[in-house]
């Protein structure tokens, strides 16, 4: 039986196993290949992407759950959050090997969405299931508050 769901706006059909995580399917099928694997249980964030507007670990989503849902992959990632922190990721050099950033963007995304004007306490809960391995939390932190002065100036 296959799965109806919307991807980046677009929507999807797959024939696919309801147990596939979410991961698979759109790396596999979908052939969207920035949102990464990393650990396989939903502990580094590499792999977020935004089910139905809230950031979500895809590699712990199965396809079962995902019917009639909007998907957002960092590769259709839209919008003044997203705008923003592209801007202020760039403009803080905040890629290092650049591995876990689809999942640090979609993340820092879903946060200012939610919360425009985050504490560094807020920042740090909320990005807290994202993992860098290269350690650039400094710049990312410093780049989600970049992105939120931002969106008050309406940049």
């Amino acid at each position: 039986m296959a799965i109806e769901f919307t991807v980046n706006g677009r929507a999807q059909s797959l024939d696919v196993s309801p147990d596939m995580p979410l991961l698979w399917a759109i790396r596999d099928h979908l052939k969207l290949t920035g949102t990464k694997f990393g650990c396989g249980i939903a502990y580094c964030g590499a792999c977020t992407v935004h089910l139905n507007g809230n950031a979500v670990r895809s590699c712990q989503i199965p396809m079962s759950s995902v019917q009639g849902m909007h998907v957002t992959t960092i590769e259709g990632l839209q919008g003044p959050e997203a705008a923003a922190v592209r801007d202020a990721w760039v403009s803080n050099q905040v890629p290092q090997c650049g591995y876990c950033q689809s999942g640090q963007i979609m993340s820092a995304s879903a946060l200012l969405k939610q919360t425009p004007r985050p504490s560094d306490s807020e920042i740090e809960a909320f990005m807290s299931g994202n993992i860098c391995r290269c350690g650039t939390y400094p710049r990312i932190r410093a780049a989600i508050h970049d992105a939120s002065q931002a969106l008050d100036k309406g940049v």
